[in-house]
């Protein structure tokens, strides 16, 4: 998966972590993508694109029956996007750039370069919009997530979480803010929507996925998943059914 180009792949498929020389974009066009570096994960639903720069090692996993389209931004290029593994919103203009850029066989001479030039434009002109987890390394905090990691649902407090790991609540609700830039309750609502665009993609109702990543009822999810993810979690999953198979 190093150059430009498109296809489908089944839910649940997952690529080995690698790296590449140049950049990458990958798009899902249906489906939902996951891309996980040392800094955490980034994951992107059809109304966003993720951004992987010359040489971070990273992976890949595909939730739902995806329609991924990979671009390769050569390194002359790189310089006018941000130098981090990051997501974007996908305009009606880019997309239209990225399935032209990944579906067609023949371009007049120059119109490639011409259109992925344009493509570059659009990123660079698009406020980052990253569904990003960043991860831990200090021992305490990474016990903590890990324990959210296994079980995003857990309804267990700060406190709770401090005393199961041995650390007081103090002690990571600075953490959290210092190593991942951004409080608990924050980063816990991520990795609830990360499962829950997860859940949803593998066919769970909207009112099942809400109780197993532990929102206390539908219209609480339906409110943060929105915000999040930029539609409503019954929208994201009529278009993954409504695909074309």
């Amino acid at each position: 998966m190093t150059s430009s180009g498109g296809g489908w792949l089944p839910h649940g498929y997952h690529l080995d972590p690698h790296s590449h020389i140049q950049g990458q974009l990958v798009y899902a066009a249906a489906g939902t993508l996951a891309t996980t570096t040392e800094r955490g994960t980034w994951v992107a639903p059809a109304n966003r694109v993720t951004w992987t720069p010359p040489g971070f090692v990273h992976s890949h996993r595909f939730y739902g029956r995806t329609d991924v389209r990979l671009l390769t931004i050569p390194v002359g290029l790189c310089g006018g996007l941000v130098a981090h593994p990051s997501v974007f919103a996908v305009s009606p203009l880019l997309r239209e750039c990225l399935l032209a850029l990944t579906d067609r066989q023949r371009f007049r001479p120059g119109a490639y370069e011409r259109l992925l030039a344009v493509a570059v434009d659009e990123l660079a002109d698009t406020p980052e919009q990253s569904l990003h987890l960043p991860e831990p390394r200090d021992d305490r905090l990474r016990a903590a997530t890990d324990l959210l990691h296994a079980d995003p649902g857990r309804p267990a407090p700060l406190a709770e979480l401090g005393r199961a790991v041995g650390a007081s609540e103090r002690t990571l609700s600075r953490l959290f803010h210092t190593e991942l830039g951004m409080g608990f309750h924050r980063w816990r609502t991520t990795l609830r929507i990360h499962h829950a665009l997860a859940h949803l993609a593998n066919g769970l109702s909207v009112t099942d996925t809400a109780m197993a990543c532990g929102w206390s009822n539908p219209s609480s999810f339906i409110d943060a998943f929105t915000e999040v993810v930029g539609q409503t979690p019954g929208r994201y999953q009529a278009g993954l059914r409504d695909d074309p198979k």
